[in-house]
């Protein structure tokens, strides 16, 4: 089965005819050099206009750690024998 629709292979190979134009903007304006940013705008654009394209990964959240408590110093024993009782 195939997991992206024609409305998603057309917009990919569209964005990536204009990244190699050198045309494929982001949406900060900045030009896009890389591959994998070219893909990423147009599975976006295809998304946006209701191509067969699965839902974005979602970003890990990190958990916060937790802070790391001061090992309890152990109380120890004496090791002297206990004296005899004359």
């Amino acid at each position: 089965m195939a997991q992206y629709g024609k409305k998603a292979a057309d917009k990919v190979k569209e964005t990536m005819h204009e990244r190699k134009r050198g045309t494929l903007k982001s949406g900060s304006g900045k030009k896009v050099k890389s591959r994998k940013q070219a893909i990423a705008i147009g599975l976006a654009e295809a998304r946006r206009e209701g191509g067969k394209v699965p839902a974005r990964k979602s970003a890990k959240k990190k958990t916060p750690r937790k802070k790391a408590t001061p090992k309890k110093k152990r109380s120890r024993k004496s090791t002297k024998q206990p004296s005899a009782k004359k």
